[in-house]
């Protein structure tokens, strides 16, 4: 089966490496947490690449932008919620900084992305 154009895309694959980066850190979390905050964080992980793949899915430029800034959203959320955990014990400073470095590295992809996506717009 041929690959699907958004594969291609760094953003993409760098948003892959940041959902499975947040799921090697939920191994390190208490078992009373599975079911409340590692729940989350997976679907917020989770979100970050699907949301990637489904707006490069649409053909509307507008809609691809849409499914963008969700992504953006959701990798915020992620932030958020690694940041309490860290605050919680669950992870160390390290792995908070590391997932933020990955965040940082993912939304200027994004940022040149969307600027890609905004000028054939104006075109």
């Amino acid at each position: 089966m041929k690959d699907f154009f958004y594969k291609k895309l760094d953003a993409y694959k760098i948003a892959k490496e940041f959902t499975l980066y947040v799921y090697q850190l939920l191994r390190q979390f208490p078992q009373h947490e599975q079911y409340a905050l590692c729940d989350q964080l997976r679907r917020a992980a989770v979100s970050v690449p699907s949301n990637i793949a489904e707006g490069m899915g649409r053909m509307a430029i507008k809609e691809r932008l849409h499914f963008l800034e969700i992504s953006y959203a959701s990798i915020t959320e992620v932030l958020c919620q690694l940041d309490i955990s860290q605050s919680l014990g669950y992870i160390s400073e390290e792995n908070l900084s590391q997932a933020e470095e990955i965040a940082e590295r993912l939304t200027r992809v994004m940022s040149g992305l969307r600027k890609s996506l905004l000028e054939r717009i104006t075109q």
